[in-house]
């Protein structure tokens, strides 16, 4: 039995530039499949999230405050903090970080 040996001189199979191509698309596209898909699919639950929500909705913004919407526009919201029915602030859906519904937590 007559055994082949690979040395540098003959490049083995990292010298085929097709196989080279093909290993860095392999390599690539694992990539893509472990970081950018689970990122694109919280992208759109927070989209749906923001999409279904309503007046009288408690929020969680990005800067940690939890206030009840009390106006919705195409791009803002305005959100009431605390029990001061003064404290309303207009902030961008895009602050918005979980949105609650009313009685969602009242069900045991």
């Amino acid at each position: 039995m007559e055994y082949t040996v690979l040395t540098e001189s003959s490049g083995g199979l990292f010298a085929n530039p097709l196989f080279l191509i093909l290993f860095y698309v392999v390599v690539l596209g694992g990539l893509w499949f472990i970081l950018m898909r689970p990122q694109k699919k919280e992208q759109k639950r927070v989209a749906a999230m923001i999409a279904d929500m309503e007046v009288g909705d408690t929020v969680l913004t990005t800067s940690g405050f939890y206030g009840v919407v009390i106006d919705i526009t195409e791009e803002d919201v305005i959100v009431e903090f605390g029990n001061n029915k003064n404290c309303r602030i207009p902030m961008q859906k895009a602050a918005i970080m979980q949105v609650e519904k009313p009685g969602a937590g009242d069900a045991k």
